[in-house]
């Protein structure tokens, strides 16, 4: 009888042990499940501590937070999902949920996104802003869903300048000869070929190596990216022309999008605005910082005289002229009518 009242008194402990790790767990008195988490993958092509890297992750951290772990945005930089236009197709079809991505890219599926790509529009920073947190880019963020792609907010991308290995670019005339990288994009190469450049697409990856074998003698991009992806390692020449603002988006698959209820749309919202916030601090921050690193490198840096710098307006000048872009027309007056 002892020997029964022990194992009984063990059984019954265990019991009470067990109990806590199976509470709330779906059990047949009634209890319900605990809800189950969605684990998303957001795509960027840049490296660790990179600023829109850092905007990724603030996005990330908030919707984690506010959703109390129902969603979890995983973020994948430094293109290990992909180049641009792989992680583009597989956000369209979500197999990808979330991308950073810049217009360039992704007028290659709705050319309007070319009205904000224009050489020399934008007049600063400032005038970039207002365009883009206003009517115009709310517009253009939502002109993506026939593509199953909506914009939920826009990072900060600097101004884009040529470096290239051979020279220092003065005016127009020194970009003939030179073979400069650019993105996928249409826009893109007309830009080089009318500044007398012989364009040449390639994947970001591919930038490097095709700078020091000669296959490419530069490219064109902002301050982080020339130091982040060791581009002023082999293109020691950099002239600060500043031809195009490329403003990057992050965007959702529409079907993603369509799935949540309203409250966690309100909340993946808020949380792309923080993610922006950070994104946009981290990007002034940066530019300093890594203008300062290729000075200090021994980069050739060439600051334009309000003549040079004229000369390359004059030059892309008539690019607006073309059947291909002056279709946004409406668009583009509307941005530089923006104050």
């Amino acid at each position: 009888m002892k020997k029964f009242t022990t194992i009984l008194l063990a059984l019954l402990a265990l019991a009470m042990i067990a109990s806590p790790l199976f509470a709330g767990g779906g059990s047949q008195s009634g209890g319900s499940a605990a809800p189950k988490t969605r684990v998303f993958r957001l795509a960027d092509n840049q490296p660790d501590g990179y600023p829109t890297v850092l905007g990724d992750l603030a996005m990330a951290k908030y919707v984690e937070e506010k959703t109390n772990g129902a969603i979890k945005i995983e973020v994948y930089n430094n293109s290990v999902l992909g180049d641009e236009k792989t992680t583009i197709e597989q956000t369209q079809t979500g197999d990808i949920q979330f991308i950073r991505v810049g217009l360039n890219p992704l007028s290659s599926i709705n050319p309007v996104m070319n009205a904000l790509a224009m050489p020399f529009l934008f007049r600063d920073r400032a005038h970039m802003f207002k365009v883009l947190d206003g009517p115009i880019g709310e517009e253009l963020m939502g002109s993506l869903q026939k593509q199953n792609l909506l914009g939920l907010c826009w990072f900060d991308a600097g101004f884009r300048n040529f470096y290239n290995t051979q020279k220092a670019i003065h005016t127009p005339a020194d970009m003939v000869g030179l073979k400069i990288r650019v993105q996928e994009s249409a826009l893109m190469m007309d830009m080089v070929r009318f500044l007398g450049g012989s364009p040449t697409p390639m994947a970001y990856a591919e930038v490097y190596p095709g700078m020091q074998n000669g296959i490419i003698h530069g490219a064109e991009n902002n301050w982080p990216s020339y130091i982040t992806a060791a581009h002023f390692e082999v293109a020691k020449h950099f002239t600060v022309d500043g031809h195009m603002a490329s403003p990057e988006m992050v965007l959702i698959n529409t079907g993603v999008w369509n799935s949540l209820t309203d409250a966690e749309k309100k909340i993946i919202k808020d949380g792309a605005a923080e993610g922006a916030r950070v994104e946009r601090a981290a990007w002034l921050e940066a530019e300093v910082k890594y203008e300062k690193q290729a000075r200090d490198a021994g980069s050739i840096i060439t600051e334009l005289s309000p003549a040079e710098h004229k000369l390359f307006e004059d030059a892309l000048a008539p690019l607006y002229q073309q059947p291909a872009y002056a279709s946004y027309a409406d668009v583009i007056k509307r941005v530089r009518d923006t104050n």
